[in-house]
Order: structure tokens, then sequence, then C-alpha cells
């Protein structure tokens, strides 16, 4: 019990003191994040919500390079899947996905929003893998994607892996609700 109130007291005091170093300019991560969760919330477009079910029921599909089937999926491959499935036309690379829509700020990132990374390698710039954000919380901005171990579900205010890689987040055109 020692160690989980204290384990907690430095994971809170990490994340109040915590800021990173994202495309030459610090983001305040928790901060920002707080500052719009509870209004974000609210926003959720019907199909946005739809397309977010449709891929949870792909859990724990295995991870496969190159891979965009439900035997298995690449990061992009998964988000294509996902989106064919609902009429969307879409560029097969992370790369590529992340020139469609509009860019948004991490303090206006809703449930259905795509968010872009750095690949496995943390000194590159270029986009190296996309995710598809399901929850937006106080706390709490998960999302889902495929990655070493297959299709799972992460939040990102909590993974310094992906905090480190963020690149920016864009929002497609989802239509009329």
């Amino acid at each position: 019990m020692k160690n989980t109130t204290l384990f907690k007291f430095i994971l809170s005091f990490f994340w109040i003191s915590f800021s990173t170093f994202i495309n030459g300019q610090t983001v305040d991560v928790k901060k920002e994040h707080l500052n719009s969760a509870d209004s974000i919330v609210k926003k959720n477009n019907p199909k946005a919500d739809a397309i977010i079910s449709y891929a949870k029921t792909f859990l724990g599909v295995p991870y496969r390079y190159g891979g965009s089937t439900p035997s298995g999926f690449d990061c992009s491959g998964f988000i294509n899947y996902i989106f064919g499935n609902f009429g969307f036309s879409l560029v097969r690379s992370s790369f590529g996905l992340a020139d469609l829509g509009e860019t948004i700020a991490l303090s206006n990132i809703q449930a259905g929003d795509l968010l872009f990374f750095k690949g496995s390698n943390i000194n590159s710039s270029t986009v190296g893998h996309v995710a598809l954000v399901v929850e937006v919380a106080p706390n709490t901005l998960k999302f889902i994607h495929s990655a070493n171990g297959g299709v799972r579900i992460e939040n990102f205010v909590t993974s310094k892996y992906y905090i480190q890689r963020y690149i920016k987040a864009k929002r497609l055109d989802y239509g009329g609700n």
C-alpha cells in the first residue's frame, strides 16, 4: 500500500511538471489535454463513433508488416481497412495519410481524429506511424493502432514512448452526421 501511494505521488509529480519538445515547440501534454477534455467528449460525430466501434472489433489482430487485412495489419493498413469499410478511399502509407484532412492542436483533439508519430527512429522527423483516437477524457487520450503486439488501445497521456514521437494530429471530413 505504501509503495502504491508513493508511486501515485511520483507519477502525479512527473505529469504535473512534464512537458515535451515536439516539432520545435514545447507542448505541455497534461495541461493542454485537461483544459479541453470535458468539452471535447460531448462533440463526437456519429460516423466517427461507428468507425471507432468497428475498429475495436479488431483488437488482438496480429501485426503484419505490409498487412491490410484481418489476418494481420500494419498501422496504415489498419486505418485504411477501417475507413474503407465506411466508403473512404485513403492513401496507403502513414506518411501519405498525414497529408490528408485538417491539422489540429492536441487541445482540440476529438474521438475519430488521427495521430501521427515518428517511427521507431526517435531522431527522424518524418511520419512513420498512425493511430485513431478512440477516447478523450480527463487524463485520457486513448488511441487504437496496429503495432508490434497487434491491434491494441493505448493512452497517449501515459505513454512516454508515443509522447516523444508525436508529430501531429489530423481531422478527416466525415461529412454530415
